[in-house]
């Protein structure tokens, strides 16, 4: 049953993802495989591409996603991701995918991708989600949006909003996001502002967040964990 629905969640995605356009810029050739490009002198944005007369099955493929992560860690949660950065086939094509993994009670914390919508079907488990939406006008508030999903259900993340899955049940929880770019990127908000390196000045985040100082610094003090 499990396999039917990870088959039927692939598929739905694939017809989604075709019947768009993704976020990153149409490629312009059949393939455009990613090549290591740490070294080069020209900077793109994006992968330069490998000599298409080397290109192989294998810079289509891999595998492993059939393991589960590792959940042992403060947030109960592992993101497995599928980008360019490690199947160089996805270069140019505008789509990604990942496996999250949750322990019980275990979070993916508030987080944005910049450069892409997620969609998300969920495994095994359940799982509360919610996305929050840009700043509105003066006096108000942002809005939530919130669901609980169950195995088989889907949810929309749009492109850079901050959201959010906590497994509120008493097993594991297991769900696949497919994401409209090659690169999607993450941005964890705990992370980013209490997290950064160098530090954020304190008078910044006193300010910004209306608590006392000593508040600041014991959040910066903290280990923030990345489960990416």
């Amino acid at each position: 049953m499990a396999l039917k629905v990870l088959i039927l969640t692939i598929a739905t995605m694939a017809v989604l993802f075709s019947m768009s356009h993704a976020f990153d810029p149409s490629p312009l050739q059949d393939i455009c495989v990613a090549v290591d490009d740490s070294m080069a002198a020209v900077f793109v944005n994006g992968k330069i591409c490998k000599d298409p007369k080397q290109v192989m099955a294998n810079d289509f493929f891999k595998s492993g996603l059939n393991i589960p992560g590792n959940t042992s860690n403060q947030l109960g949660s592992a993101v497995t991701a599928v980008n360019v950065g490690n199947l160089p086939g996805l270069n140019t094509l505008g789509i990604s995918l990942a496996r999250i993994d949750y322990a019980p009670y275990g979070l993916n914390p508030p987080h944005t991708h910049p450069r892409g919508t997620e969609i998300l079907a969920v495994l095994e488990g359940t799982l509360y989600v919610g996305f929050v939406l840009s700043n509105p006008g003066p006096n108000m508030k942002n809005k939530l949006f919130t669901k609980i999903l169950n195995p088989g259900d889907v949810f929309v993340f749009p492109i850079g909003l901050i959201h959010f899955q906590f497994n509120v049940g008493k097993t594991k929880a297991v769900a696949f996001a497919g994401l409209s770019s090659q690169n999607p990127g993450v941005i964890t908000i705990a992370n980013a502002v209490f997290g950064s390196d160098p530090p954020i000045n304190p008078d910044v985040l006193t300010k910004a967040f209306q608590v006392e100082k000593k508040v600041v610094d014991y959040l910066q003090s903290q280990f923030w964990w990345d489960n990416n």
